[in-house]
């Protein structure tokens, strides 16, 4: 009883040890490097060969770059635009078109339009991980609709090496400074891009007021300080595909440069073609010429033999293997295979409604944690103070109640329709039964509901003036149904109606 007990005891450890077989440390995990780090020592200890490695693959891998392009396009599309929801028709329509007037005048480099910055914006943070965005506040006289502008500031503007202790409690930790109860206070910013100028000494640096800065990017743990490229968990993969697949490319073009081998016994004699029996002709160079033409059939030396070169093709699974390498690249990126490769082979109608289903939640979880909560509203709130006080727009007790005047509603792109009749009928189903509003449904494409009953509006009443009557006029839909009803043949036929 005693020795049961003495081996149960001896056996717990063990036992608590195999609860999780892939904690175990037996022979198949010997190799299995996973150091403890926090959420900003792993990341900023490497985060400079991050950038440079997904900036080298975006220059030069097709993958990459079409990746990129196609997660940005679906992101931000034309842009997301912004709809106020103030209470009061006429301020809410001039302040509408004075935004639109400012959106041309809103990048301090005057390279884009404000959705052009956005787009610039997310391309940054998906190739380098974050992007920093500075108010840039101007004098009245410089002749803007509202006097501010944004300018868009790379990852290496703030460098995530710069640690320091300061006065107050205050820290600076990878280039944010914080005060004591954790509070970004401050970015700790060059002067010029430092990639671009050999000055790197933190002398160099400035601080800049947090409020005056917008940091876009995506925290992955709770408690991270600076975005993660991208492509961080597919560059290798990706680098080591990229040479693989050129090796192949190369040795395919090496081993067709060969057309075919002469085998001839040993010379006795002066050198001949084997094509024409002929003493081979040198040139200035002494590079034997060897002349061949279509449709020649040459008869060989004795003992002269010619063997055709055949090269070997690609392997028969090398389609599968590169397939499944862009796969597991598209799932690194959050990008549906079909829609990186445009490989739609095997893909049902069905099927490609549920990859498009899951990537679009993806997107818009995207655009509304990231590009609209970080950069879109407090851009939209920083305007509409300086509007006020330049006196662009009148927005009388602004100062006592601000949120009455800063309700906005951000509309990004619609997507297009998978199946248009189908979708549009369920639409209209779901506003016919209350599941929706005719507001919302406009909005899902990406535009705004007061603007299309505007030119809805102005489209029937320059009907009405030139006497045209078109399908498309709701009014006359019901006259239409009752056009289009069959007339009862007889009496039966009527009395049955």
């Amino acid at each position: 009883m005693k020795l049961r007990h003495r081996i149960a005891g001896w056996l717990l450890p063990e036992l608590k040890n195999l609860a999780y077989t892939s904690a175990g440390q037996g022979r198949r995990s010997q190799s299995w490097i996973a150091p403890a780090t926090g959420p900003n020592n792993s990341l900023t200890g490497n985060l400079g060969t991050l950038i440079n490695r997904s900036r080298a693959a975006i220059r030069n891998d097709p993958w990459a770059a079409s990746g990129l392009e196609k997660l940005v396009a679906n992101i931000v599309g034309t842009g997301i635009k912004p709809k106020s929801e103030a209470k009061d028709d006429v301020f809410r329509k001039e302040l509408q078109a004075l935004f639109l007037d400012w959106t041309d005048e809103s990048d301090a480099d005057g390279q884009l339009d404000f959705y052009g910055q956005q787009a610039l914006a997310m391309r940054s943070v998906l190739e380098a991980g974050e992007c920093f965005v500075r108010f840039r506040p101007r004098k009245p006289g410089d002749g803007l609709s509202v006097p501010l502008q944004l300018q868009l500031l790379e990852a290496e503007f703030v460098p995530w090496d710069y640690n320091d202790d300061l006065k107050k409690g205050h820290k600076i930790r990878a280039g944010i400074e914080f005060n004591a109860i954790g509070q970004r206070v401050a970015y700790w910013m060059h002067k010029q891009h430092p990639s671009d100028y050999t000055t790197l000494d933190t002398a160099d640096l400035r601080r800049v007021p947090a409020d005056q800065v917008m940091h876009l990017y995506e925290p992955l743990r709770p408690g991270q300080l600076r975005g993660q490229p991208l492509l961080s968990q597919v560059l290798l993969r990706m680098y080591h595909l990229d040479k693989f697949d050129d090796a192949t490319l190369l040795r395919q073009e090496i081993a067709n440069l060969f057309t075919g081998f002469i085998t001839k016994p040993a010379p006795e004699t002066e050198k001949v073609d084997p094509l024409t029996g002929r003493p081979i002709v040198y040139d200035l160079q002494g590079v034997p010429m060897v002349a061949m033409e279509p449709g020649t059939m040459q008869e060989l030396s004795p003992g002269e033999e010619i063997t055709f070169n055949t090269p070997p093709g690609a392997a028969s699974n090398y389609p599968d293997f590169i397939r499944q390498q862009l796969m597991a690249v598209s799932a690194g990126i959050g990008l549906p295979y079909e829609i990186l490769s445009g490989d739609m082979k095997g893909v049902s109608d069905r099927a490609l409604r549920v990859v498009l289903n899951e990537f679009r939640r993806r997107i818009q979880q995207i655009q509304h944690n990231l590009l609209v909560f970080q950069l879109c509203r407090p851009v939209w709130k920083r305007w509409l103070e300086l509007a006020v006080l330049s006196g662009a727009i009148s927005a009388p007790d602004f100062h006592r109640n601000p949120t009455h005047y800063r309700k906005v509603k951000w509309i990004p792109q619609g997507w297009a329709y998978i199946h248009p009749v189908q979708d549009v009928q369920s639409q209209n189903l779901a506003v016919r039964s209350g599941f929706k509003s005719r507001s919302e449904v406009v909005s899902e494409q990406g535009y705004d509901s007061e603007q299309i009953d505007d030119e809805i509006a102005a489209d029937n009443q320059r009907a009405d003036g030139l006497e045209l009557q078109y399908d498309s006029d709701a009014r006359t839909q019901e006259t239409n149904n009752t056009f289009m009803e069959e007339e009862p043949e007889n009496d039966e036929q009527k009395a049955a109606q």
